[in-house]
């Protein structure tokens, strides 16, 4: 055999080869590669649709603990208001109490002065009748001369 023979001899085995392979082994590889293909694209979908429902779910988060913060803001600012309002009555029951236990001081203080200023007329009076006495060497009777010890009463 000549090299020109077994040169064309390889050539049709070749492209019996290449028609077997383009008929029969090369559409299942293919079949296998566009389904390998297809779930590697259903994959990556399926991240990108995962990755987006988890930056929706973290800015729902952000927005729940926002929120979160603003109330337990406002809590904590109307329980201080509260506390001051409660602080501000109780000083203000207590100045209240204080001015009223000041004021019967004063009145009890004032009518103690009162009687204390009646018992020294009183005992002023009874000196003064004595007095009287001493110098005039006489009893001094003191129902007959009751005006004129209320009028020095009076004037004491």
């Amino acid at each position: 055999m000549s090299i020109t023979g077994t040169l064309i001899v390889q050539m049709i085995v070749f492209l019996i080869l290449v028609w077997f392979t383009m008929k029969f082994v090369w559409p299942p590889i293919v079949t296998a590669l566009d389904e390998r293909a297809r779930k590697v694209a259903e994959g990556l979908s399926a991240a990108d649709k995962a990755k987006a429902e988890l930056t929706q779910a973290n800015q729902r988060v952000e927005q729940q603990l926002s929120a979160a913060r603003d109330d337990a803001a406002k809590r904590l600012a109307d329980a201080e208001r509260l506390a001051q309002q409660i602080v501000e009555d109780a000083k203000a029951r207590a100045n209240d109490e204080g001015s009223k236990i000041v004021a019967a001081a004063r009145a009890e203080a004032d009518q103690a002065a009162v009687q204390a200023r009646e018992s020294l007329r009183e005992q002023v009076a009874v000196l003064a009748v004595k007095g009287a006495e001493q110098i005039l060497k006489r009893e001094v009777n003191p129902g007959v001369h009751a005006e004129l010890l209320t009028r020095l009463k009076t004037e004491l």
